[in-house]
C-alpha cells in the first residue's frame, strides 16, 4: 500500500537494540507513588503488566516495542526469516490503552497514531500464531483492567475518545467510499477467483496490475453472483426474495440474466438510494423492488407467504445476531413456497471450536460491523432445522475462505490508491474529515481492517460458508440442473491447484 509507506517512521529491519530488556525495571511501590503523577503511575503499571504478560506468551516470532524513553523491550526469539516486527510508542497512552482493551486497544492506539508498526501485516500473523498465549494474556489484562477502569476514566478522559472513535466508526455510510475500491457490481462480500484471474493468488504471482485495475475483481464478482444464483435455481419467471441489497448487483443480474421478479430488503437509505438508481439505469424497475424494511417484518406482508421460489442471503447473516437465528430462518420458511424452493446464505464464520453466542467488543465490531455476531456453520443448520421443523433439507455446505485473502488484498490495493481523489467528496459528507488528523486515522482504521481480516481467513481464525437448503421435494430440479453444470462449477471456481475444493459436505 503506497501511501501507507510513505508516512511511516523508518524501522530497522532485524537489528536488536543493545539496550533491549524484556520488562522495566522494578521499582518499589513507595518511589512510584513519590516520583509519578497519577497518570504516569498508571501509565508504568500498564506498561509493567503488559511486558510481564508478553514475555511468557509470544513463543513464534520476534517483537519490539520502542518506547518514548528510548526503551526497547524485545519478545520472542529473533532468527533469520522470523516474522519480525516493531512497534513505535509515540504516545504513553498506549499502554494503558491496551491494558484496559487488550487487542481492540491496539488497534485504537494504531488508528489514532499512537503507536507506528513496521508490518501490520506481520502484527496480525504474530498474534494468530501465538494465539493461545494471547487469549490468556487478554483474560489476565481484562481482570486487572476490571479493577482499574474507573482511574481511567479519571485520568483519561475515556468519554471523550470513545466519543471519537464512535465518530470514527460512523463514516462507512458514504456511497462514493464503497465505489472506490469496490468493482462495479458493488459486491461487499468475497469474491471466487477462478483460473481466469490467476486463482486466489494471482495478485500475488502478478504483481504489475495497476490497483485501477479492476478486471480481476469484476469478474470474479461476477462468477460470484452467478454461483449463488445457481446454485438458488433461479430461472425465467422465478420469484427471488433477497436479505441484505447491498448496492442491487445480485438483484439486477437476477433480472437481467435470469428473467427473475425480485424482492430485495435492506435497511441502509444510503444503499437503497443508490441501488435504486442503478436499477433505473438497467430498465429493471419492473422486475425489482428494494424495500427498506426489517427482515422481520416479512412476516407481517400476508401476500409475501409460500410466495418465493427462490431465496439468497449474501453475507448479511452476521448482522442478525445468535439470539435471531431461528427467526431469521423462520422468515424464509414462511416466504419459501412449500416445494420446489431453495435458499442460499452466505456468511463470514467461525470454527466450531471458536464459536460462542456471546462475542466480545473487538476491532471488527468497533469499527467495521457494529453488533454483528459471526456465525457457526452448526448454529445457522441448527437454527434452520429448528425455525422449519424439518421442512428446509441441507444440500450443501462450502468453504470459500480461501478466495477471501485475495478479495481483501484487491479491495486494499485499489482504496489505498484513491485516497487522495476520494478526499473531497468524504469531507463534504463528514466535515471532520476535512481535518488532516482525522482523515488520516480513518485511512489507518481501513488499513488496519484488510490487514486484520486477511490474517484471519489465511490463519484460519475466521472462515466463510455458503450453504445451501431445499425443500424435501426438490431432488427433481436439483438433479436436472445440476448434471450439466457440476463439473463446471468445480472446475470454474475450486479447482486444487486455485485453493483447494470448496465442496466440503455434499449431500447431494
Amino acid at each position: 500500500m503506497g501511501s501507507s509507506v510513505s508516512t511511516m517512521p523508518s524501522f530497522p529491519s532485524s537489528s536488536i537494540a543493545s539496550s533491549c530488556i524484556s520488562k522495566p525495571p522494578p521499582t518499589s511501590l513507595l518511589s512510584r507513588f513519590t516520583l509519578l503523577s497519577p497518570r504516569a503511575w498508571f501509565t508504568s503499571f500498564a506498561r509493567n503488566s503488559i511486558c510481564s504478560a508478553l514475555q511468557q506468551v509470544i513463543t513464534i516470532g520476534y517483537l519490539e516495542i520502542d518506547d518514548t524513553d528510548g526503551k526497547t523491550y524485545c519478545f520472542g526469539n529473533y532468527s533469520d526469516g522470523c516474522n519480525d516486527v516493531t512497534i513505535k510508542v509515540v504516545n504513553d497512552d498506549f499502554w494503558s490503552r491496551v491494558l484496559l482493551s487488550n487487542d481492540l486497544g491496539v488497534s485504537e492506539a494504531y488508528i489514532f497514531g499512537e503507536i507506528h508498526i513496521s508490518s501490520l501485516k506481520g502484527l496480525m500473523d504474530l498474534w494468530l500464531d501465538n494465539e493461545q498465549g494471547m487469549a490468556s494474556l487478554s483474560s489476565s489484562l481484562a481482570s486487572i483492567a476490571s479493577t482499574f477502569s474507573s482511574l481511567f476514566n479519571a485520568f483519561f478522559g475515556q468519554t471523550k475518545w470513545r466519543a471519537r472513535a464512535n465518530v470514527i466508526a460512523s463514516y462507512d455510510q458514504s456511497n462514493d467510499l464503497f465505489k472506490a475500491f469496490l468493482s462495479k457490481e458493488m459486491m461487499y462480500s468475497c469474491a471466487l477467483w477462478g483460473p481466469e484471474e490467476g486463482g486466489v493468488r494471482g495478485d500475488l504471482l502478478n504483481t504489475e496490475t495497476e490497483p485501477s485495475d479492476c478486471s480481476d475483481l469484476e469478474a470474479a464478482q461476477i462468477r460470484k453472483i452467478h454461483y449463488v444464483l445457481k446454485r438458488a435455481r433461479a430461472r425465467p419467471g422465478c420469484r427471488l426474495l433477497e436479505f441484505g441489497s447491498g448496492w442491487g448487483g445480485l438483484s439486477i443480474i437476477a433480472a437481467r440474466d435470469y428473467g427473475c421478479t425480485v424482492d430485495t430488503l435492506t435497511l441502509s437509505i444510503e444503499q437503497k438510494s443508490l441501488a435504486d438508481e442503478r436499477i433505473r439505469l438497467a430498465g429493471l424497475e419492473d422486475h425489482i423492488t428494494v424495500h427498506l424494511m426489517d427482515y422481520r417484518d416479512a412476516l407481517d406482508k400476508k401476500e409475501w407467504e409460500k410466495a418465493f421460489d427462490a431465496f439468497v442471503s449474501v453475507e448479511m447473516v452476521e448482522h442478525v445476531g445468535t439470539k435471531h437465528y431461528k427467526e431469521y430462518f423462520r422468515v424464509i420458511d414462511y416466504a419459501l413456497k412449500s416445494s420446489n424452493a431453495a435458499a442460499v446464505v452466505t456468511a463470514s464464520t467461525f470454527p466450531e471450536s471458536r464459536y460462542t453466542g456471546y462475542q466480545a467488543d473487538d476491532f471488527m465490531r468497533r469499527y467495521m460491523w457494529p453488533n454483528s455476531c459471526l456465525p457457526s456453520v452448526k448454529a445457522l443448520t441448527n437454527a434452520a432445522q429448528s425455525a422449519s421443523q424439518g421442512r428446509f433439507t441441507l444440500e450443501t455446505v462450502e468453504d470459500h475462505s480461501t478466495h477471501y485473502p485475495r478479495t481483501l488484498r484487491t479491495w486494499s490495493r485499489r482504496l489505498e490508491s484513491s485516497f487522495s481523489s476520494l478526499h473531497p467528496s468524504l469531507s463534504r459528507d463528514f466535515p471532520s474529515l476535512a481535518l488532516p488528523q482525522e482523515y488520516e486515522a480513518f485511512k489507518r482504521k481501513w488499513r488496519y481492517f484488510f490487514e486484520y481480516a486477511g490474517a484471519g481467513f489465511e490463519k484460519g481464525w475466521i472462515t466463510c460458508h455458503m450453504l445451501v437448503f431445499v425443500r424435501e421435494r426438490h431432488w427433481s430440479v436439483g438433479c436436472n440442473f445440476f448434471a450439466a453444470k457440476a463439473s463446471v462449477f468445480r472446475h470454474e471456481c475450486f479447482s486444487d491447484e486455485q485453493g483447494g475444493p470448496a465442496i466440503l459436505y455434499p449431500t447431494s
